[in-house]
């Protein structure tokens, strides 16, 4: 008779905990059907072109559950809930991770066009130059989003290409700016 499954992920659980060297992964080959359902689920509310994967959102949450697992977990029910709730937690972090890169970002610009010196606004106008030398296309569109105030979809109108390569073309843009400008890249989140 095959043994209770919820009784099997416990005891993987416990041998976790014990040191068992072996015991991580066979945990990971006995829940990564449903994890993998249950990261499907979680991202089908995510946008389309989100940097994570289901992959990875299941091999990251693996990892927290593996190292927590010092808690005590009450069999299958508990162990799947837990592992939803962690996957949660991944991806509300790597918005806001996504999210404080933009600020910093655009906090960068602002703050060189706000204090408005010459030097400053020398500066950005040979960074666009250089942009532009590499990538027109590019240049043009931070031109017309950052400085033009368009959005995605008026500055795709403009220049005949999609929604999604103008938004390409602003991530790899402002990456490359926010370097030049003296910062660091943005995630590739």
């Amino acid at each position: 008779m095959a043994e209770d499954p919820s009784i099997e992920i416990t005891s993987l659980l416990k041998a976790i905990r014990d040191g068992q060297p072996t015991a991580a992964d066979r945990l990971y080959a006995q829940v990564y059907v449903q994890l993998r359902q249950m990261a499907r689920r979680h991202m089908r509310g995510e946008r389309r072109d989100h940097s994570l994967q289901p992959s990875d959102l299941i091999h990251e949450a693996f990892l927290r559950l593996v190292q927590d697992c010092e808690r005590d977990l009450n069999g299958r029910r508990h162990f799947f809930a837990l592992a939803s709730t962690i996957m949660r937690r991944i991806l509300v972090d790597h918005a806001r991770a996504k999210r404080a890169a933009r600020r910093d970002f655009n906090a960068a610009i602002a703050g060189a066009l706000d204090h408005n010196t010459p030097d400053q606004t020398i500066q950005i106008d040979q960074a666009l130059e250089r942009l532009a030398r590499i990538n027109d296309r590019q240049a043009r569109v931070v031109e017309m989003r950052f400085f033009g105030g368009l959005t995605e979809d008026e500055i795709a109108e403009v220049l005949g290409i999609t929604t999604r390569t103008v938004k390409r073309d602003w991530f790899m843009a402002r990456a490359w700016l926010f370097g030049e400008l003296g910062g660091q890249p943005p995630n590739n989140t």
